[in-house]
């Protein structure tokens, strides 16, 4: 129920849409590794959206609402508001070092985002992003620079992320209270830092219309998470297996 209004929101802008459109629906399953010490893998079956008619769009996971913004045949620019899910965390149970730590909980984040494209392949993003929920009570930055690429029926679509992560949003993730600390966890406030990764989706088609969609991407998590007592890897891997269907609305 916590995505309910923005999928609304979504559907409503969407249905209102007087052009036909393209749109791209999938399923599978999602991986991300968890740098917290002895947690295991984060397993999830994910579904895949792919949908921007200059109205609202939705990338994977991640739905918006333009509010300004101009659409050209080279290029196309746009402020929206935005909203995603933020899979990070874990629960006390999750391996025997985290036992007498709080939950750390997963949450949904949304703010202001601008976009640009140029020739439809390049692009640039840039958000900032508050946490919605009051699990955090924070905000995060990120900027993503990307291209596409063609290989034979291969497409490839590389990317570089920035995040940076507010001291809040690392202490809450990986910092631990006075309360949570023993003998061999000592308490830990860090400070904000940056996080960086780079990431591609890789696209090949079966038909006109159904494809495979493969994401892979790894992060390097800022270097005050890294020296948290919580840690023991400096990196974050993710990716996601779909197979994807793309018509006309």
């Amino acid at each position: 129920m916590k995505y309910f209004l923005i999928i609304l929101l979504f559907l409503t802008s969407f249905l209102s849409a007087r052009e036909k459109q393209k749109i791209t629906l999938g399923f599978g399953p999602y991986i991300q590794s968890e740098p917290y010490k002895g947690a295991k893998d984060l397993f999830l079956p994910s579904p895949v959206i792919f949908f921007d008619n200059g109205l609202v769009y939705a990338r994977w996971s991640r739905f918006g609402i333009y509010f300004l913004g101009e659409k050209k045949e080279d290029y196309a620019w746009g402020f929206s508001l935005t909203a995603q899910p933020r899979t990070l965390g874990y629960k006390p149970s999750d391996s025997s070092y985290l036992q007498g730590m709080d939950e750390r909980k997963s949450t949904l984040e949304g703010g202001l985002a601008f976009s640009a494209s140029y020739q439809k392949s390049k692009y640039i993003e840039i958000m900032l992003l508050a946490d919605m929920l009051g699990t955090y009570n924070s905000w995060v930055s990120r900027v993503e620079i990307g291209d596409t690429y063609k290989a034979g029926k291969f497409t490839f679509y590389p990317s570089i992320i920035l995040l940076y992560q507010s001291r809040k949003f690392i202490d809450y993730y990986y910092g631990i209270k006075t309360s949570e600390s023993n003998a061999q966890r000592a308490a830990y406030s860090p400070d904000g830092g940056l996080e960086y990764g780079a990431q591609t989706y890789i696209k090949y088609p079966f038909t006109d219309k159904l494809s495979a969609l493969i994401n892979a991407r790894y992060d390097v998590i800022p270097k005050s998470a890294q020296q948290s007592p919580l840690t023991d890897k400096k990196y974050i891997y993710s990716g996601l297996v779909s197979l994807i269907y793309t018509f006309e609305y």
